[in-house]
């Protein structure tokens, strides 16, 4: 069977991979500690699985939906966005998908030719490049240095702009590194996106998990400009724990979302009206829930922080939001013998039992992605483990 070129060119994402060989592992009774998805370790908060039930009871869910979201769901995004990013919006300028990840994907469909280039910032989130590709289109990589905080600046996006630059995605928070932008580091971006007219993809999933102190600024608010530059993505996996309703959103100009929902109508038809209606609870309802999972989020990291940033050869900077730790392990493999973190990261499943995600799906062969979405006892069992298997490999090097 002959297979498509975009399909043949795809690279696999690489924390799918990693925790469904964790997941397999487990299956066969070995004690896996796994720390490769971003899924929050809490349910879903009581509130919104009683209103999804409640939709059910009513029959509201029984049937197709808007492709673009039911009313109400659109409506509870304006209202969201309102009170946490201060701009009015209509709901004309959203349109609500199968999670977030499906947001980007119409995006690139709707916006890229073959050939247009599209600015990602290394470290990047494993689908942004190959949704790029599917759309064939040119995904252009940044290497942005740790010591900069993992975070691009003008004088980088400037060296690699060319007439065919149409978009660059900005992730702040960021996955995998945490790193939050600061207001000056976003109006400077925004700007040199304004004065080239290149649209700025946000990508604000992490936008309510901050810790210590610091703050999340979305770059829409930043300035009116740089608004009418912006394509908002966002949704409620991660700070509602709804990884399995699948519901995110994109909020931009019009003309876009309708471009967005010519080829969702032909795709998914809409994103499922259970979920919808749950979403709705989780925008609108009581948010007391999302401050207790923040407030967990944020023990761990400080817990688990200093213990990590311990272990033998790790170089690590301290993450703002989200809930990944990034470590550079580069000096680590050289004591343990090893010329290639995947390998590494392959042995520390097979004899540690400790599932972690390498960098190379990020971008980046020195480091290791290891999410703290789990609780703290399995997050001070798995550094212990790897502690261990650290021992052993300096031994063995020696």
């Amino acid at each position: 069977m002959k297979l498509s070129k975009r399909v043949r060119q795809l690279l696999p994402s690489v924390t799918l991979a990693a925790s469904t060989k964790a997941k397999k592992l487990k299956a066969e009774g070995k004690d896996v500690l796994n720390l490769t998805v971003g899924e929050p370790d809490f349910a879903t908060p009581k509130n919104i699985q009683q209103a999804a039930i409640q939709a059910i009871t009513d029959g509201k869910a029984s049937y197709y939906t808007p492709s673009a979201g039911i009313p109400e769901l659109r409506q509870a995004v304006v209202e969201m966005i309102r009170r946490e990013y201060g701009l009015d919006y209509e709901a004309k300028n959203v349109i609500v998908t199968d999670g977030a990840k499906y947001s980007l994907y119409l995006l690139f469909q709707a916006m890229l030719d073959i050939g247009d280039e599209v600015i990602i910032p290394v470290p990047y989130w494993v689908s942004y490049g190959e949704q790029v590709k599917l759309a064939e289109g040119t995904p252009i990589f940044i290497s942005c240095l740790q010591e900069n905080d993992f975070k691009v600046t003008v004088d980088q996006l400037e060296e690699v702009r060319t007439e065919r630059t149409r978009l660059m995605i900005l992730n702040s928070p960021s996955n995998p590194t945490g790193m939050i932008y600061t207001e000056d580091e976003l109006r400077a971006i925004g700007n040199w996106a304004v004065q080239h007219d290149i649209m700025i993809v946000s990508d604000d999933i992490y936008g309510q998990l901050v810790y210590n102190g610091n703050t999340f600024t979305p770059l829409a608010s930043v300035s009116e400009d740089i608004r009418r530059q912006t394509i908002i993505i966002n949704g409620v996996s991660k700070s509602y724990a709804m990884t399995g309703w699948r519901i995110g959103y994109t909020i931009a100009d019009e003309q876009l979302i309708n471009a967005m929902n010519n080829i969702a109508s032909h795709s998914t038809s809409n994103p499922t009206a259970v979920s919808q209606y749950a979403a709705v609870e989780a925008l609108n309802g009581n948010q007391e829930t999302v401050e207790e999972m923040r407030i967990a989020f944020e023990e761990r990291l400080n817990t688990i922080y200093p213990k990590a940033a311990a272990l033998p050869g790790f170089k690590l900077t301290k993450p703002q939001g989200a809930f990944y730790l990034f470590p550079d392990i580069s000096e680590t493999l050289i004591l343990c013998g090893y010329n290639n973190v995947t390998d590494w990261v392959d042995d520390l499943l097979e004899e540690a039992y400790v599932a972690l995600v390498t960098g190379e799906g990020f971008g980046s062969e020195n480091h290791i992605r290891i999410s703290y979405a789990s609780d703290l006892a399995v997050l001070e069992q798995a550094i212990e483990r790897i502690a261990g298997f650290i021992e052993k490999k300096i031994r063995e090097n020696n």
